[in-house]
């Protein structure tokens, strides 16, 4: 608009300023006065046309000018500059990210190096909006020319390449976390690491350069530590504590659920400390590190593999490369593909790569191995869910794994029915039936966050829970006292942004929730009905107990007996009418 508008006035201007030029030629009865003011007067004019067409040129950019204007993004600068898609939007959620990236981060250590963990987490509130946060640990430790990246630079991680379940899995959480608190306070990150007893433990403070996603080192000495090997992680940042529901305090309490083998020590920022003691003292399962699966691969994946594969021929590339494929399989493949199973990978060209693809896809392949992903396990869920919600009737389930884009998967539930309400311990309506409430977790994790964008709360919505006699509106979650936490644990859990919140439609991953709700609302149904059915008889039983009495006077009466007699003819009736009651 701005560039139209300075064009029309310069149009204007060149047809008024032709005018006088035509007088000047025809009228020769002017003054040679008046012949000077209107030459000045065009002179004017023409410096005014000359000055907008440099305007025109300055507001209008050339292929010179917006290449000189572009550079490299760096990946910190643009997570700094767009926080919110890692789960930084306010500062509840912020505070509450930043330990739970902490805390996994914790958890994935101490299993990886087969340690029972005890983690301890503090909040100090330092004004009304700063706060900060100590998450320590008793795992292996971390050795000290890592520290500054693990903690100051985004996407550095072990996680990412390995096919194998842990809760992190991108190299952005802490050090994001990291980086907020510098922008919002700029503090800088103090970590104290210790990997043997015999050793010094190591106190850094570090910080991330946004610019070139690259760590800065603050400070760096040997320091004292009181256990003889873990990590201590310090942050300061702006943040909100609140209770009630996505606090802080429900994810320590669903981590706690998640993970009975962890003993957890929460210092919360009003004084308060909650213990959750640990259920089991034994490890859970370690998942193995997988390689791909055929079926997972995709065409640009494929071609890039086998370029920069280190085989000598196609065949073994196939065998050592890719899960599942035996060395017979990949000639097969090979055959099917019209390729030499002698051939070079490195040599591959698209077409032919396009073509191993396509036989790979119409070959029938074994699904992935599954001792990469590692379940809480049935016992080990109910445990967890007894651990933290207190009901009469518990169920849990673990579904065999399956797989979608060849990453294996698996899927497990536990219902808990009949817990207390606030209602129900005389803070309100007694007669109001409460909402489920839904604890959704990935590879152990707590999700709090965009459940309605989430497939496990689709799978549960579209579930009839009237055939487990509850009543569900449609459309949303069924009413009654009822807990249900699903878990999904996987290699590669597919979330549907950086902030892994909520996890992405795929049909496999529903299918097999709704296969675990439905295990479980069997489970839950049958004893429904029987707790009806115990009902109706204690109601048939009160009749019984009241009614007898009377019913052994009118026989007194009727055939004068004695008392003696009445009392065993009521006696008896009461056993006989017990013995005909179906429980």
């Amino acid at each position: 608009m701005a560039v139209e508008k300075t064009v029309q006035t310069n149009q204007m201007d060149f047809d008024f300023s032709a005018e006088p030029e035509i007088e000047t030629k025809t009228k020769k009865s002017k003054s040679n006065k008046d012949i000077k003011a209107i030459s000045v007067k065009n002179s004017s004019k023409a410096a005014d046309k000359k000055t907008g067409k440099k305007a025109k040129a300055s507001v209008a950019g050339t292929a010179e000018s917006m290449a000189a204007k572009q550079r490299d993004i760096s990946v910190s600068e643009f997570f700094a500059k767009n926080r919110h898609l890692l789960g930084f939007d306010n500062p509840r959620k912020a505070l509450l990210t930043a330990i739970k990236e902490a805390v996994d981060n914790s958890l994935d250590a101490c299993e990886e190096a087969h340690i029972l963990p005890d983690i301890v987490v503090t909040i100090k509130q330092i004004t009304e909006k700063k706060f900060t946060f100590i998450v320590r640990d008793n795992g292996p430790g971390i050795v000290d020319k890592q520290i500054p990246n693990i903690f100051a630079r985004l996407l550095y991680g072990s996680k990412f390449h390995s096919l194998k379940m842990s809760r992190g899995q991108q190299g952005i959480g802490i050090s994001a976390a990291g980086m907020y608190g510098l922008l919002t306070t700029g503090e800088p990150v103090q970590i104290i690491s210790r990997t043997d007893k015999s050793k010094k433990a190591s106190h850094y403070h570090v910080q991330i350069d946004t610019a070139k996603n690259k760590p800065q080192v603050m400070f760096d000495e040997d320091c004292d530590f009181e256990l003889p090997s873990g990590t201590q992680v310090t942050i300061t940042l702006e943040g909100k504590y609140q209770k009630g529901k996505q606090s802080i305090d429900e994810y320590i309490a669903q981590t706690a659920m998640a993970n009975p083998h962890t003993e957890i020590t929460y210092n919360a920022p009003d004084g308060t400390t909650y213990k959750y003691e640990r259920q089991i003292k034994k490890m859970p399962f370690v998942p193995v590190e997988i390689k791909p699966h055929p079926y997972g691969v995709e065409l640009g994946l494929l071609y890039k593999m086998a370029r920069e594969s280190s085989s000598k021929n196609l065949s073994a590339f196939l065998h050592h490369d890719f899960s599942r494929l035996s060395s017979h399989l990949a000639n097969e493949i090979c055959k099917k593909a019209k390729l030499s199973r002698n051939a070079r990978p490195a040599n591959l060209i698209m077409k032919e790569a396009e073509q191993l693809y396509n036989a790979i896809s119409e070959t029938k392949i074994m699904a992935p191995p599954v001792n990469c992903i590692g379940p809480i396990g049935e016992d080990e869920l109910e445990h967890g869910l007894r651990r933290v919600v207190d009901a009469e009737f518990y169920a849990s389930c673990t579904r065999k794994p399956t797989v979608y884009r060849g990453n294996p998967f698996l899927i497990e539930a536990a219902i808990a029915y009949g817990f207390k309400t606030e209602s129900q311990n005389g803070n309100g309506d007694d007669d109001k039936t409460p909402q489920m409430e839904l604890k959704r977790f990935a590879n152990r994790v707590p999700l709090l966050y965009q459940q309605g964008a989430c497939s496990i709360h689709k799978a549960v919505v579209d579930t009839n829970w009237r055939n487990y006699n509850l009543s569900q509106s449609k459309g949303s979650l069924p009413m009654g006292p009822v807990v249900l936490m699903i878990h999904i644990a996987s290699v590669w859990v597919p979330f549907t942004s950086e902030s892994k919140e909520a996890i992405a439609h795929y049909p496999e991953i529903i299918k097999e929730i709704k296969l675990a709700i439905q295990e479980c609302g069997r489970k839950l149904g049958m004893y429904l009905r029987r707790q009806r059915r115990i009902k109706q008889e204690m109601v048939k039983r009160g009749y019984i107990e009241t009614y007898l009495p009377f019913i052994g006077e009118a026989l007194q009466e009727i055939l004068t007996l004695k008392d003696e007699q009445v009392k065993t003819i009521v006696s008896r009736l009461k056993e006989v009418l017990e013995k005909t009651r179906q429980i």
